[in-house]
């Protein structure tokens, strides 16, 4: 992932800020500029809850290239406190031991290294709540 796009995911990716539009109240993840349920152009910042429970999840066995050190691993969605699902890395968890209905909390980690020169990507990924 280029700095540049780093920069502008910020807010979604280290603090998680939703959009909710100011007139039908749809949360949107990541924020949007139109709202896909009213077709509205007014959202206000919504912090995102960080626990949740896992809806569906997949194990990827053979990994892209700069993750071939983490596999196997699993990325799963989860549907948050507020009703939001978002899709993530699970972390800190055996690959077997996943369940459907499992509670998560969201936590910020290191994704990935980008480059030569080392520049480190964050964001965040789901943690079993019994971990």
């Amino acid at each position: 992932m280029f700095p540049s796009r780093i920069w502008r995911e910020k807010g979604q990716r280290y603090r998680l800020e939703a959009s909710k539009c100011k007139k039908c109240g749809y949360i949107a993840f990541p924020p949007r500029l139109v709202c896909p349920e009213c077709g509205a152009r007014e959202f206000e910042k919504e912090v995102l809850p960080d626990t949740g429970k896992l809806v569906t999840y997949t194990v990827i066995r053979v990994a892209p290239s700069q993750f071939t050190d983490e596999a196997p691993y699993a990325v799963g969605i989860a549907e948050l406190t507020n009703g939001v699902k978002i899709m993530a890395q699970l972390a800190d968890c055996d690959v077997e031991n996943i369940k459907v209905g499992m509670e998560i909390v969201i936590e910020f980690r290191r994704v990935q290294t980008h480059g030569h020169h080392g520049v480190l990507s964050y964001g965040y990924k789901f943690v079993p709540k019994w971990y």
